[in-house]
């Protein structure tokens, strides 16, 4: 089977942009995709990714409070991918997104380059679909 029967994408989802990373599974390294606008283009640009990459799996990060609690974002976001998965019907996987936007920012300033706020919500992706992707040891099924 070749690599892009397996990709997997992890969304970093805000109320104005949705960072998107994609790995292949189980072996590919992870890595910013494309952030793409939380507006009413927003679902006809994701299914036009997972038909192009071909993805079996989206692992979406949950926000929470800096006390691990559900917070009006937490909500937001299962409310949100609850509606949008309706039409894709693919396997969500949730993994805790603590503080995923200030290590990408971090990493960013210190790569000295310019970046913008659509780079911390790609890369922040990037990291959501790592932590998923260290989590588990093959204990998925990504196949057709």
């Amino acid at each position: 089977m070749n690599q892009i029967s397996r990709s997997i994408l992890g969304l970093d989802i805000g109320s104005k942009r949705i960072g998107i990373a994609k790995a292949f599974w189980p072996d590919g390294l992870p890595s910013p995709l494309i952030t793409l606008a939380n507006d009413g283009n927003f679902l006809a640009n994701l299914q036009h990714i997972i038909q192009t990459e071909n993805v079996k799996i989206l692992v979406v990060g949950r926000p929470r409070g800096l006390d691990s609690k559900d917070t009006q974002q937490t909500k937001y976001t299962s409310s949100f991918v609850q509606e949008f998965n309706k039409s894709l019907k693919l396997p969500i996987y949730w993994i805790d997104e603590a503080v995923t936007s200030i290590q990408a920012e971090n990493e960013l300033r210190l790569s000295k380059k310019a970046y913008s706020v659509e780079d911390i919500d790609s890369l922040s992706a990037t990291y959501i679909l790592e932590d998923f992707m260290n989590s588990q040891s093959g204990e998925i099924n990504v196949e057709d």
